[in-house]
């Protein structure tokens, strides 16, 4: 028996074109753009598209402004100066025996020489 799936696949293309070919034909809409609105037309849409009065509740109400935090940039400050003689002493500390270390081709001289 031959491979019945390329004969099969003939048929189903024939009969589905033959199906797409005898549905009836409509014809083409013609395309009617929608009429200009005026400019008070305009206008009502866009007060309905905020919630008509929003603006005038707006004007009532007044927004408080936040005063500027100068208690918490005082403690930051005496933070600042109270930590600063130790950072100080920490770097000269610190400085004071990188210097004295042993870098490349120098020597301390704290070593005793072999």
């Amino acid at each position: 028996m031959r491979n019945a799936l390329p004969q099969l696949l003939l048929v189903f293309a024939l009969f589905s074109g033959g199906a797409a070919l005898a549905q009836p034909r409509r014809p083409v809409q013609e395309f009617n753009a929608p009429r200009e609105k005026t400019a008070e037309e305009r206008e009502l849409a866009k007060q309905r598209a905020m919630g008509n009065n929003l603006n005038s509740y707006g004007k009532d109400i007044q927004v408080k402004q936040k005063p500027f935090p100068w208690m918490a940039v005082g403690l930051i400050g005496i933070i600042f100066v109270a930590a600063t003689p130790f950072a100080l002493r920490a770097y000269r500390n610190t400085t004071k025996e990188i210097s004295g270390s042993n870098t490349f081709g120098a020597n301390r001289g704290d070593e005793e020489e072999a």
